[in-house]
């Protein structure tokens, strides 16, 4: 596999591009007209920084308005043809991208347009140059790639060739199967994007909304299978028009294009193993069973203060490091596949790093994997960064990656000694004279990362491509201080959860526990609740208050959902929310108050197959926790 990626796909000016892409493992770029453009230096001198680099030039694009004009038109568009050839002599790039004619004085029939490129590959040919073409979704005449193929077909040019994008074939629901009949020697170069589905104009949707593969709504690994089917084994680019990505870190979006290349491939390769794809060998997509532990960073006040809180909540105090500061929570009467809490007070590594940046705070999750060492091979396959910390006597080296925030993602499974950690690693303690009473909590719904909304599509792709998981639709979580989005990433059986919540403000409370909490990571932890009325009651008994709800929104709930007043009343004395789908299942939250700057732990029941995340009930819940800031901490609307 060959790959490559347009300049315009990133932000910065073109020598950090290059640099960019080459770092984060491209083989080949394609220098967008306009970068060219607005560079400083020579053609000449762009080939030579892209080789210098270690890159090929793949193509040089846009040649616009090309095909089927009338004269004196079509004579002027030869002559622009040739000074662009002209340019990419200098640049050293043999490829033109031609996309197909929008001018108004366009005329069609395919025929005319196949004259008009024999011609131009004629002239590409003197110069040993190459041609592909490719249907715009909004041509004038020609805006199907089967008609692009056809008039490359009957052009029957060795210099003419088909330039082949996922988005223009994609966004007109087109089927990709038309292009396993195409000659792989007439395929020049295949572009590729994604898009979230929306219903607009196509120039608008393309020229905005693109994305990496993998990252929107469209069937790009089908359109790929086409295209390896054919025998393809020229360079496959990303060309991506996105507003998002052109204001983010042109580091970070080229790894999210070189890592959604790879993850597409190995998608291809898997589904149809008789392709011929090149593609270093990795471990398929991890099954992950769950969330093992949350560990959070404290120093010993602040420890004191969890440790009352998770009191609370129903946990006791299970065990205490061999070695470390390091202390174990936990559900009475729970197995360690329930819900294990980890507090830690170590004065180095990487938690006390964590400590010194953002505070008191979740700085690692464990998840539960059916081979720790496959998710490491995996991961590192995608260009995550693994982690490891020096360990002591008897204590085992747990594979971990970097994620959300720089925080860590352990690896446990159940077929290794990495089972046995808590056992390996914990002395058992006594949970006290008076253990708080068991919550009645079996493990955790869900894992809620706060980041700003420019990193959404990064992350969703980290997950989707390490782990066996899809992603929900997204949706727009309204706060008093704006709107927040969220999506969440889930296996297949619901054992593994994680929402994304992105920020666009610092007003909302999410933008305010970024920036209090100086960066991206868990804002809240949801438990799974067997009953949430005994929960309640348990937590009452434990000495915890949940957020308080205002009268208001049961009143109303009651009506909605035509609720018996007996029942709307008993979840308003105990604090609890309540949401129900269009199937009937139902989904019950209970809330703790805020710790710090604005985490908080959250009680969920679900019922009768309810699959969300009870967004219709977010903005009264965060309206009850922003009551709850102390009022100078409250940022100003």
């Amino acid at each position: 596999m060959k790959t490559s990626i347009a300049t315009v796909s990133i932000s910065g000016d073109l020598r950090e591009k290059i640099a960019a892409i080459a770092a984060a493992g491209f083989d080949g770029v394609e220098i967008f007209e306009n970068d060219l453009l607005a560079f400083d230096g020579t053609p000449a001198d762009i080939g030579r920084m892209v080789r210098d680099h270690g890159l090929a030039l793949t193509l040089f694009q846009p040649f616009r308005d090309f095909e089927g004009m009338p004269e004196p038109q079509r004579s002027r568009t030869f002559d622009r043809a040739e000074r662009k050839f002209d340019l990419m002599e200098d640049l050293g790039a043999d490829l033109v991208l031609v996309c197909s004619n929008v001018s108004p004085a366009a005329l069609g029939g395919i025929d005319r347009a196949a004259d008009d490129f024999r011609e131009l590959g004629e002239r590409a040919a003197k110069r040993n140059l190459r041609v592909c073409y490719e249907a715009l979704a909004w041509g004038r005449h020609v805006n199907d790639h089967r008609d692009a193929w056809e008039i490359v077909r009957r052009a029957d040019h060795p210099n003419v060739g088909l330039a082949l994008d996922s988005f223009h074939t994609l966004s007109r629901k087109l089927d990709p199967d038309s292009i396993r009949s195409i000659p792989a020697d007439k395929i020049f170069i295949v572009q590729l994007a994604d898009a979230p589905q929306m219903d607009m104009d196509l120039l608008y949707w393309s020229r905005h909304y693109r994305n990496m593969p993998g990252e929107g709504d469209l069937p790009v690994p089908e359109f790929m299978q086409a295209v390896a089917s054919t025998g393809f084994d020229g360079y496959i680019s990303l060309e991506i028009f996105n507003d998002q990505f052109r204001a983010g870190s042109p580091r970070a979006i080229a790894l999210d294009g070189w890592r959604s290349l790879v993850n597409l491939m190995d998608t291809v390769r898997r589904r149809e193993p008789e392709l011929a794809i090149s593609l270093p060998a990795m471990p398929p997509r991890i099954e992950a069973k769950g969330v093992a532990f949350v560990e959070f960073t404290a120093n010993e006040t602040e420890a004191s203060e969890l440790a009352g809180l998770f009191r609370g909540l129903g946990f006791a105090k299970a065990g205490q490091h061999i070695s470390k500061d390091v202390t174990l929570w936990r559900q009475p009467g729970a197995d360690s596949s329930g819900v294990n809490l980890i507090i830690n007070t170590e004065r180095e590594g990487f938690a006390h790093a964590a400590y010194s940046v953002h505070g008191t705070s979740v700085c690692a999750f464990g998840l539960t994997v059916a081979d720790a060492q496959a998710t490491i091979e995996r991961a590192q396959a995608l260009g995550a960064q693994s982690y490891q910390q020096a360990v002591g006597p008897k204590e085992l080296q747990i594979p971990a990656i970097r994620g959300v925030g720089g925080g860590l993602i352990y690896f446990l499974d159940e077929t290794t000694e990495l089972a046995k950690v808590w056992d390996v690693e914990f002395t058992p303690v006594n949970a006290g004279d008076t253990p708080p009473k068991p919550a009645g909590l079996s493990g955790i719904d869900h894992l809620a990362q706060t980041m700003n909304y420019e990193e959404m599509l990064s992350w969703l792709l980290f997950y989707t491509s390490i782990f066996a998981t899809g992603k929900t639709p997204m949706v727009d979580v309204v706060d008093p201080g704006g709107l927040v989005r969220s999506q969440a990433i889930e296996n297949e059986n619901g054992s593994l959860r994680i929402t994304l919540n992105g920020a666009e403000n610092r007003r909302t409370l999410a933008g305010r526990f970024i920036a209090e909490s100086f960066g991206s990571a868990v804002q809240h932890i949801a438990f799974a609740s067997e009953d949430i009325f005994a929960t309640a009651k348990a937590l009452s008994e434990n000495g915890m208050a949940p957020l308080e709800i205002s009268r208001n929104y049961y009143d109303d709930l009651e009506a909605r959902f035509g609720l018996e007043p007996e029942f709307a009343e008993r979840l308003r004395e105990n604090g609890i929310m309540y949401d129900r789908d269009e199937n009937g299942g139902e989904y019950f939250q209970l809330y703790s108050p805020n710790y710090g700057e604005g985490f908080f732990f959250e009680m969920v029941e679900r019922r009768g197959g309810y699959s969300g995340y009870g967004a219709n009930n977010a903005q009264f819940r965060i309206a009850a926790q922003k009551r709850q800031l102390p009022p100078k901490t409250i940022p100003k609307l």
